[in-house]
């Protein structure tokens, strides 16, 4: 007889109950076939499991070392089980998410990580910060499994982009400039900035980046950008960039959800008129990718967007 994982759970019960007919009412079968079941057990392992006594059963040494493995095995095998199907549900297994450094101030972001974690507290979750064309680069390689994007892609190739919607723009400006020193509800048209120097985030194909030069040549001029040195002034990180701003180097447009970063020495102002620039988040994933984890976030990622216009 190959040894199964019933036998296991018959000779559990017959040792917890004591008895074979009471075991056998437990299992839900008949009193003979369990009772050869045992034998059958006690003949494949050779040894006695149970001394019969006339009022039941008692565990003979073996058995009783028997039963603390059974237990163990079984116990295992469940644990088994439940990993398997929290991983069929997308509840279990590693995630790693990308995003770019202004992402993580749009409301959505941080409230659609937070979900997943709740609904999934199980997933090993990674979080790793590039811009976007970075992003989009580590994807495709398979580096990461999905991404906070700013960037439209007009050649999706490999991947599924799912828009989370647009945000306006404001302009960040240095604390003693002139237009700071306006009431904070003082709004500006970007025509009237034509003059300033603007730091640009990013180099071109990233999103703030090309949605800022898009909306100065909308409103009729090639915006200044600024130089250090022989450097065009791009800056790598939004924190950089604010952190020029400050010092008083130029002038940046920025995603309006970056107004809730405080820099001593940068005042924010909307921006008014036609012409405002805005720019998108994006939610990027591999096409046809498999992982049910991946499928989970992107899911509560859309459902947390319905949120977050509702609210």
């Amino acid at each position: 007889m190959a040894m199964e994982l019933r036998h296991l759970r018959y000779f559990i019960a017959v040792a917890e109950e004591g008895h074979i007919t009471r075991a056998a009412e437990r299992l839900g079968m008949q009193q003979p076939p369990l009772s050869q079941q045992i034998k059958l057990l006690e003949r494949e392992l050779g040894v006695q499991l149970f001394h019969r006594r006339a009022r039941g059963v008692e565990m003979t040494d073996a058995g009783r070392a028997f039963l603390e493995d059974a237990r163990a095995t079984l116990a295992q095998l469940a644990r088994i089980s439940e990993t398997t199907r929290r991983v069929a549900r997308g509840e279990q297994g590693r995630l790693c998410i990308g995003v770019t450094s202004t992402g993580p101030f749009h409301p959505l972001v941080p409230r659609a990580i937070r979900a997943f974690r709740d609904a999934c507290p199980n997933v090993a979750l990674a979080v790793e910060e590039c811009l976007s064309n970075e992003l989009i680069e580590r994807l495709r390689g398979e580096q990461i499994d999905a991404a906070f994007i700013r960037i439209s892609l007009p050649d999706p190739a490999g991947l599924i982009v799912h828009c989370l919607g647009e945000e306006p723009m404001v302009v960040a400006l240095p604390g003693n400039h002139d237009l700071a020193r306006d009431r904070p509800d003082t709004s500006v048209s970007l025509a009237s900035l034509a003059a300033e120097t603007f730091i640009l985030y990013g180099p071109p194909g990233t999103g703030m980046h090309d949605a800022t030069i898009a909306a100065c040549h909308a409103a009729g001029f090639n915006p200044q950008v600024g130089n250090l040195g022989s450097a065009t002034q791009l800056s790598p990180r939004i924190t950089s960039t604010l952190s020029l701003v400050a010092a008083g180097l130029g002038i940046s447009c920025v995603p309006a959800s970056l107004q809730r970063m405080r820099i001593d020495g940068v005042v924010y102002r909307a921006l008014s008129g036609e012409i405002v620039p805005k720019v998108l988040l994006n939610l990027a994933a591999r096409r046809g990718d498999a992982s049910v984890v991946v499928q989970r976030f992107v899911d509560i990622a859309r459902r947390t967007q319905k949120d977050v216009l509702r609210s």
